[in-house]
């Protein structure tokens, strides 16, 4: 039976050698609307840190949890913190995504880059109720045909979360599982292996917004 847990704290060691996953959490929350400084942020699935970082740099949040099943990307991520989180803003979990750690609409901003793929659709309902109205999601997905999972990295991919072949498939992802205000926009990587993906940022419903006052 295949342990994700193990599986990506093997990987910790090297996860961020070539940039690419800190290149993308960047561009993920630099993209983030600048509309007033959130209270909370909650990082799922995050590795090595480096969108919860990304959060301190661009969203300076007042608190933020990041949490990850695999015990030795969070040891990395705290050795990290020494330097990029001098004042502990960030609290450090070891666990399951899904459900998050944190009380129903408790979050301001949810971030999840390279993982939903992983964690399936039960995360974007996840994230539902953890964000409070209004409250804002931005993570990932991979591109159809650059996608190509192998091993024990194709028995993690979730089964029910399609893998979008373009904007509006992406964006569909998260307009299903109920949010509102939906962009999503391909962001493709060169070098000698290519990668393309989606970036998708979207907003928790507010009750009775569209109603007529």
């Amino acid at each position: 039976m295949t342990n994700p847990a193990a599986i990506f704290d093997d990987l910790a060691p090297d996860y961020d050698e070539n940039g690419y996953h800190r290149a993308l959490a960047e561009t993920l929350v630099a993209a983030l609307p600048r509309s007033g400084r959130p209270a909370t942020v909650l990082d799922v699935a995050t590795g090595t840190g480096v969108a919860a970082f990304a959060a301190l740099r661009h969203l300076k949040p007042a608190r933020v949890t990041a949490v990850d099943i695999a015990g030795s990307m969070i040891a990395r991520a705290r050795e990290s913190a020494a330097v990029d989180d001098p004042t502990g803003v960030i609290s450090w979990h070891v666990g399951p995504g899904v459900p998050a750690p944190v009380a129903g609409q408790s979050v301001d901003v949810v971030l999840c880059a390279s993982s939903l793929h992983f964690l399936g659709s039960a995360a974007l309902g996840d994230w539902l109720r953890v964000l409070r109205p209004g409250g804002r999601a931005a993570f990932t997905l991979p591109a159809a045909g650059h996608f190509r999972p192998s091993g024990v990295f194709a028995e993690l991919v979730s089964p029910d979360l399609p893998i979008p072949a373009d904007e509006r498939q992406a964006a569909e992802v998260a307009v299903t599982a109920g949010f509102t205000e939906v962009v999503a926009r391909r962001h493709e990587t060169g070098g000698d292996h290519p990668k393309a993906v989606f970036l998708v940022h979207a907003v928790a419903p507010v009750q009775g917004a569209s109603e007529a006052p």
